[in-house]
């Protein structure tokens, strides 16, 4: 016992160390988040309704996929506008409103057309927030606490996740309609959170001796042509979209993999349930561990991890296989993430954060379009294991983008 008790005094001084110094605002900012998360059944399983519930094609599942994430990329640059010009609260409240409404119409229509259609807006509606939730981070928290303030974020989102990847694939057993209305009721709750606890947190200027306010800076500053001039930042969206479309095949490839293989909703729920309980358990510590170390050499082992771990789905064969698989590429993104997160907030000018985060969030919704059209195309015609053996060739040239970019980017 004498031995145990030190230990466990470290890990409750680390816990506090972890979440101490942040702002009150930031806590309500998490807790919407993870209010958001906890509802997030649908996606997870839209694919295994299509093909598995409603009889259609994996073609036609990542069709539909492939139209949300349209929806995602449609609305991730304008959100940022909208995030600089109208402010982050309220982007934030008509994107949440519009997503619940979008869900909950999506658990009804029957038409493929139909389905189709809802499934963009869905997809336009819930990305509208994400360039709110990231600006209004970068507003409210110190540049030096960024990393860490991402990664509580981030553990957030998939606390919320093995929560409802593992309730929602037994709900779904009895019927997925519950799904659809069960995130759309979570949805207007995160919103009820922003309105009631968030200030809008828009940096302002005094604009002259009669001290009215303004935005930070003249609007014409933060166009969306100087986003896109910047070299070293759209290299790191490109590299995220090539993350990203790694690991949507979690979501798109990898249910449908297993439905062909015989395996239920519930089982695929149980497997890709230990991506967020392993985030839940391992992002907090992994995160103090890597915090004040060299980025380039995490950045280039996290791409590794992230593409053969998808690589070895080709040799799973039951639900824990697929687990252990799940888990090896899990790894990768708990350090992928809060250091390119970090790297984003660092690249981004105060006057300009909307539209920065707008179009780093535009990588990961190009990545939701691309990837269910490519990863329903390749099982359909190819077979599974193609697409894992893709999966390890983008990592590997992933992480040979991280290795040049880092050494073109100042340190920071």
């Amino acid at each position: 016992m004498s031995v145990a008790v030190p230990s466990v005094a470290r890990m409750r001084q680390a816990a506090r160390e972890s979440v101490s110094g942040l702002p009150r605002a930031f806590w309500w900012l998490w807790t919407s988040t993870l209010v958001n998360r906890l509802g997030g059944f649908v996606a997870p399983f839209l694919a295994m309704y299509l093909t598995v519930d409603r009889g259609y094609s994996a073609t036609y599942a990542g069709l539909v996929g492939a139209l949300h994430g349209l929806g995602g990329a449609v609305s991730a640059v304008g959100a940022g506008v909208m995030t600089d010009r109208l402010g982050r609260r309220p982007t934030l409240l008509i994107s949440q409103s519009a997503t619940a409404v979008s869900v909950a119409v999506l658990g009804f229509v029957q038409d493929p057309a139909a389905i189709a259609a809802v499934a963009f807006l869905v997809g336009m509606a819930y990305n509208g927030s994400r360039p709110a939730v990231q600006a209004m981070m970068a507003d409210i928290v110190a540049p030096e606490d960024r990393i860490r303030a991402f990664s509580l974020n981030y553990w957030a989102v998939n606390l919320g996740f093995a929560f409802s990847a593992t309730v929602a694939g037994l709900i779904a057993e009895h019927g997925y309609l519950a799904l659809f209305l069960g995130e759309a009721i979570m949805t207007l709750l995160c919103a009820v959170v922003v309105f009631v606890k968030l200030p809008e947190s828009r940096p302002v200027r005094d604009d002259g001796a009669d001290g009215a306010k303004g935005p930070a800076v003249d609007e014409r500053e933060a166009g969306l042509g100087a986003v896109l001039r910047d070299r070293g930042f759209m290299a790191v969206v490109a590299l995220s979209f090539l993350i990203a479309t790694i690991i949507q095949q979690g979501f798109v490839g990898l249910p449908v993999a297993m439905g062909a293989s015989g395996l239920s909703s519930s089982d695929f729920g149980l497997a890709v349930a230990a991506n967020g309980v392993l985030i839940v358990a391992l992002q907090i510590p992994v995160t103090r561990f890597i915090e004040h170390r060299e980025p380039t050499r995490l950045l280039v082992g996290a791409a590794l991890l992230i593409g053969y771990g998808f690589g070895l789905t080709a040799f799973a064969g039951s639900v824990g296989m697929y687990a252990l698989t799940v888990c090896v590429w899990t790894i990768g993104e708990i350090i992928n993430t809060p250091i390119q997160m970090g790297l984003v907030a660092r690249l981004s000018p105060t006057h300009g954060r909307g539209r920065y985060q707008g179009v780093y969030v535009l990588s990961w919704s190009l990545a939701a379009l691309v990837a269910p059209l490519a990863g329903g195309t390749v099982i359909d015609h190819y077979g599974a294991d193609v697409l894992w053996a893709a999966c390890a060739v983008t990592g590997t040239l992933a992480a040979a983008g991280y290795a040049v970019l880092m050494r073109a980017i100042p340190a920071g």
